[in-house]
C-alpha cells in the first residue's frame, strides 16, 4: 500500500514540473498575459475617464472663462464710456460758465454805453484825423446798426450789412496823406479803447494835386501822397430789457 502511494507521488511530480514547465514557456511566447490583459483594460479605462474629463468639464470650464473675459473688457469699455460721457458733461458745464462769465465781462467792460459811445467816436476819430495830418476827402460817413432782429420805426433807414447782436454805428470815411502817417492812423484805431472792427481796407495812389504835404514826413511829395478808404464799426452794450432777452 506504502509502495503503491509512493510510486503515484513519483509519477505526479514529473507531471505537474511538466505542467509548470509549459505555462512557463507560453508565457515566454505569448506577447500578452492575464496580467498585461488586465493592465492595458485598466489603462483605457482611465484614458476614456481622462478624455470624457475633458470634454466634459476642462472645455466647458475654458468657454465660460472666455465669456468671463469678454464681459469683463465688455464691462470695462461701458465705464470708460460713462466716465467720458460724465466729463464731457462736466466740461460742458465749465465751457457754458466760462463762456457766459467771459461774455458778461465783455459786454459790461469791452463795449461802451451807447450814448457816450457814439460821442466819444465822433471825438476820437477826428482828433486821430488831426493828430497824423492827413486830409479828409469824403465822410466820414456815421450809419447806424440796429442789432438783429430789432425793430426799426417805419421811414427809418438802417444798414444790416455789418449787424450783429449788439448795437453800433458803422464808419465810412476816406483819408489822404502820406503812407506813414496813414500806418500811424491806423495803429492808432486798433489801439482805441472803442471796440473797432475794420472792415474794409483799400490803399490808391492819391490823384488830387491840391492836397497839403505834410512836413518832414519822408517821401512828403505830392506825387507819393496816399488815399486810404476805410470801412469800420464800431459796437455798444446792449440795453438791458434786450441782453435779459437775449440770455433767456
Amino acid at each position: 500500500m506504502s509502495d503503491a502511494v509512493s510510486s503515484n507521488r513519483r509519477s505526479f511530480r514529473p507531471q505537474v514540473r511538466k505542467q509548470v514547465s509549459t505555462f512557463a514557456s507560453s508565457r515566454r511566447s505569448k506577447m500578452f498575459g492575464l496580467a498585461e490583459m488586465a493592465g492595458l483594460s485598466l489603462s483605457c479605462l482611465i484614458l476614456l475617464l481622462v478624455i470624457f474629463s475633458y470634454f466634459y468639464f476642462l472645455v466647458p470650464a475654458r468657454h465660460q472663462v472666455e465669456e468671463f473675459r469678454s464681459d469683463r473688457s465688455q464691462r470695462q469699455t461701458n465705464v470708460s464710456t460713462l466716465i467720458g460721457v460724465i466729463n464731457t458733461d462736466q466740461n460742458k458745464k465749465e465751457n457754458i460758465t466760462r463762456i457766459s462769465a467771459s461774455l458778461e465781462r465783455f459786454e459790461s467792460i469791452g463795449l461802451q454805453d451807447e450814448e457816450q459811445g457814439r460821442i466819444d467816436l465822433y471825438k476820437e476819430l477826428n482828433q486821430l484825423i488831426v493828430k497824423n495830418g492827413l486830409r479828409n476827402t469824403s465822410g466820414p460817413a456815421y450809419t447806424p446798426l440796429e442789432p438783429v432782429g430789432a425793430r426799426v420805426s417805419a421811414g427809418r433807414t438802417v444798414s444790416t450789412r455789418w449787424q450783429s447782436v449788439y448795437p453800433g454805428v458803422a464808419v465810412s470815411v476816406t483819408l489822404e496823406g502820406p503812407y506813414q502817417s496813414l500806418r500811424h492812423f491806423m495803429q492808432d484805431i486798433e489801439k482805441s479803447k472803442l471796440f473797432v472792427i475794420i472792415n474794409e481796407i483799400e490803399l490808391q495812389r492819391a490823384t488830387n494835386n491840391n492836397a497839403p504835404v505834410t512836413a518832414g514826413e519822408p517821401g512828403g511829395t505830392k506825387s507819393s501822397l496816399v488815399s486810404l478808404q476805410l470801412s469800420m464799426a464800431t459796437y455798444f452794450q446792449r440795453a438791458s430789457g434786450a441782453s435779459t432777452a437775449q440770455s433767456r
